[in-house]
C-alpha cells in the first residue's frame, strides 16, 4: 500500500467545525481559505489565491485535463452576519456539538458543504486517482455582491485558459431532508428602485400640489398585480412584489414633494433582465403621464434565470443521491439566487447540498450525519464520472 493511500480518510465533520470557527462574515476570509489552501496543498492540489477587491478567493485543482475530464465544484465559505449573538444557544462561531447536531454560523451555508466536497476530492484522489483533473472553486463573496467572488474565479481561469467540463456548486438544496431536492436552475432576479416626483403643498389647497403618493400607489398595484406569465416546464410562474415605500413625510398637513419604492421580481426562462426593465419602465412612463408626476427609475439585475435541461450531469448526481440516501431527488428550480448563475456561462452545473431550511437562522445547525452522507455523494458521483 502507498504512503498515499495509507492516509486516514478526511473527516467532514471535524473539517467543518474547523471551518466554522472561522469568523468568515462577508468579506472577511477568516482563515477559512488559509486553511482549505493548506489542506489541499498537502493532498497534491495546486492552489492559487484569486483575490480581487479585498476579497478572497480560492483555486485548487489536481491532475491535468490532458485528453481526460475535469470536474469541479463551486462553494462558499463566506457567512451572514450572527444577527443578535446573546439569542444563540450556542457560540455561533464555537462549532458546538449537541447530540447529532453541529451549531454555528454557516454550518449550513454552507461550510459543511464545502467540508463535505474536499474531504470527497482529497479522498478520492489519494484512494483512485482518475485520468484528468479536480477542480475546487471556492469564493469568500457569495454572501455579499457576488461581483468579486466566483465571477473572479471564472475571470480568472479565462484569463489563464482554466476550464472544467461539468460542476457541482455544493449550496443546501434539500428543503426537508437528505436528498430530497436538487437544483437544475435557477429563477432570475431584479430589483427595480422608483422615485417617484410630485409638488409639495399644503394638503388643503390640493389644486396647487401634485401629491406623489397616489401615483406610486397606483404604479405599485400595476406592478404587483400584473400576470407576467403562467409558468413553464421547469419553472413557476414569474413574481413581483414591493418590497418597500419610503416617503419620511413627518407632518400631517403637507404634501411631499416626492416617495420612492422598490419592488423585487424572481422571474423565470419567459423572460430576460432586458425584457422586464422595459416593462417596466413603460409602466411607469404611462403612471407618469397620467397624474402628472416624473417617475425615474434605476435597476439593478442579480442574474439572468438558467436552466440546465435534464440530461447527463443531473442523472449522474441523481444516481449518486439516490444510492447514498435512498431518495431520489425532485429536479427544481425554486428558490433564491446561487453562484450557479455564474458558472453556468461556463460549463453544465447542478447544485446539491444538504438541507437548507435553518441557513441563516440564530442557532444555524447542521445534522452530522448529513455531513457525512453529503462526502459520500459527492465521492460517488467522481467514481463514477471518471469511470465512464
Amino acid at each position: 500500500m502507498s504512503q498515499a493511500a495509507a492516509l486516514a480518510p478526511v473527516d467532514p465533520v471535524a473539517l467543518t467545525a474547523d471551518l466554522i470557527r472561522c469568523n468568515s462574515v462577508t468579506p472577511l476570509e477568516g482563515g477559512a481559505l488559509v486553511l482549505l489552501e493548506r489542506l489541499l496543498s498537502e493532498a497534491g492540489f495546486t492552489c492559487t489565491r484569486v483575490d480581487r477587491n479585498g476579497i478572497a478567493n480560492l483555486y485548487a485543482r489536481w491532475g491535468t485535463r490532458g485528453n481526460g475530464k475535469a470536474f469541479g465544484f463551486n462553494g462558499h465559505t463566506d457567512v451572514v452576519p450572527v444577527g443578535d449573538e446573546a439569542a444563540w444557544r450556542f457560540p455561533p462561531f464555537g462549532a458546538e456539538v449537541d447530540g447529532e447536531w453541529m451549531y454555528g454560523r454557516g454550518a449550513t451555508d454552507m461550510k459543511s458543504g464545502v467540508a463535505a466536497f474536499a474531504a470527497a476530492a482529497i479522498d478520492f484522489v489519494r484512494e483512485t486517482p482518475p485520468d484528468g483533473a479536480i477542480v475546487l472553486a471556492i469564493t469568500g463573496d457569495e454572501e455579499g455582491e457576488s461581483t468579486d467572488g466566483t465571477i473572479a474565479l471564472l475571470d480568472w481561469m479565462e484569463e489563464v485558459g482554466e476550464r472544467i467540463d461539468v460542476c457541482i456548486v455544493g449550496e443546501p438544496t434539500c428543503p426537508e431532508e437528505m436528498g430530497d431536492m436538487m437544483k437544475i436552475g435557477r429563477r432570475g432576479a431584479l430589483t427595480a428602485f422608483f422615485e417617484v416626483i410630485g409638488k409639495q403643498g399644503h394638503s388643503a389647497y390640493l389644486h396647487k400640489v401634485i401629491n406623489p403618493l397616489p401615483a406610486v400607489a397606483l404604479l405599485g398595484h400595476r406592478l404587483s398585480t400584473h400576470v407576467l406569465d403562467e409558468g413553464t416546464d421547469h419553472f413557476d410562474a414569474s413574481t413581483c412584489a414591493i418590497t418597500t415605500i419610503d416617503t419620511g413625510n413627518p407632518a400631517n398637513n403637507v404634501i411631499p414633494a416626492r416617495t420612492k419604492m422598490t419592488v423585487n421580481l424572481r422571474f423565470n426562462d419567459t423572460h430576460t433582465g432586458a425584457s422586464l426593465t422595459e416593462w417596466l419602465r413603460s409602466e411607469a412612463d404611462r403612471v407618469a403621464e397620467e397624474t402628472g408626476t416624473q417617475i425615474t427609475m434605476t435597476t439593478k439585475l442579480s442574474g439572468e434565470s438558467f436552466l440546465t435541461p435534464p440530461g447527463d450531469l443531473s442523472t449522474l448526481v441523481g444516481k449518486a443521491v439516490e444510492a447514498e440516501t435512498g431518495r431520489t431527488p425532485t429536479l427544481s428550480t425554486t428558490g433564491g439566487t446561487s453562484d450557479a448563475r455564474f458558472v453556468k456561462n461556463h460549463c453544465p452545473v447542478v447544485e446539491f447540498g444538504l438541507v437548507g431550511h435553518r441557513m441563516h437562522q440564530v442557532d444555524e445547525r447542521v445534522r452530522i450525519s448529513d455531513i457525512e452522507a453529503l462526502k459520500r455523494v459527492y465521492t460517488r458521483v467522481l467514481t463514477d464520472y471518471f469511470a465512464d
